[in-house]
């Protein structure tokens, strides 16, 4: 069995059926003001892929946040089956709160195909087992981060984390808008593919939107500092387990507008790219 935090993870990815296309989640409080969007991204996969035939995997999915999640709320999402082709279905999600949609998503599926292959490289960086197990913000300064966000940063999470080159999230300084992180899943999960997507949608909503800040030494610790995704794409190229390490490099191409644009590439240990991703984000500074 897996660990209390991990099977936690695992049960709010196992929405309840309330209809044919109705499901509802539960939330996790993990130290945000509001529901983590990587939440609401597993959830809306799971919800979709109930309607979907078995043999149909995930290989897309594009979404929108529209208002912040409560976190004290169940979330409803409502599936609509927009096309059952030969080889592809699709279906658009929308997750409600209050009465209002808080977020919504397409994903596409796809029937187990044969065609050209290619990929680009994994960067050469050390391997998980050769960098420390360090919190992004040192302990000694801890104390200068708000209660909320001390509290998330302290407590133990599902994912365990590995920086390649990390940063002081409470003391940042400019430096290239890119990063290397390993990660994986605290402990072993079933050997499922469908879960396994639903979680790497949970663990991709990390890190991204963070890299559009560092060209610009500021951090969402900084009580000047609004952030918030505003959307979300991601596709699964190849399979993998996120209860292995897996690589997330992430870059930023661009930031305008009160607005960063974030993309990842996800490697397996042995350079195989499974995943890639995209989000843009709100990054408001605002004067005091």
């Amino acid at each position: 069995m897996p660990s209390p935090i991990v099977a936690e993870l695992i049960d709010l990815l196992q929405l309840e059926r309330l209809e044919d296309n109705l499901f509802r989640g539960q939330s996790r409080d993990i130290g945000t003001r509001y529901v983590f969007g990587g939440q609401v991204l597993g959830q809306s996969l799971s919800a979709a892929q109930q309607t979907v035939d078995g043999a149909r995997h995930a290989h897309s999915l594009h979404a929108y946040f529209l208002r912040a999640g409560d976190v004290e709320a169940p979330i409803v999402y409502s599936v609509e089956r927009t096309r059952d082709g030969s080889s592809f279905s699709a279906r658009r999600v929308v997750a409600i709160q209050h009465g209002q949609p808080i977020f919504n998503m397409t994903a596409s599926f796809q029937v187990p195909e044969a065609g050209a292959q290619h990929q680009f490289p994994m960067p050469l960086v050390p391997m998980p087992e050769d960098l420390p197990d360090r919190l992004v913000v040192p302990a000694e300064d801890l104390d200068k981060v708000p209660a909320m966000r001390r509290r998330w940063l302290s407590s133990e999470g599902p994912f365990e984390f590995r920086h390649v080159h990390p940063r002081n999230e409470a003391n940042p300084t400019k430096q290239p808008p890119y990063q290397n992180v390993w990660f994986r899943l605290a402990d072993r999960a079933p050997d499922s593919e469908v879960l396994h997507r639903a979680l790497l949608a949970y663990a991709s909503d990390f890190h991204l939107i963070g890299t559009t800040t560092f060209a610009h030494a500021i951090s969402y610790l900084q009580p000047n500092v609004q952030m918030a995704s505003l959307d979300h794409a991601l596709w699964f190229h190849r399979p993998f387990r996120a209860d292995d390490w897996l690589l997330y490099a992430c870059d930023s191409p661009s930031a305008q507008g009160s607005r960063g644009l974030a993309r990842g590439m996800v490697f397996s240990r042995d350079g195989i790219l499974v995943a890639s991703t995209a989000q843009e984000g709100l990054i408001r500074v605002i004067d005091r």
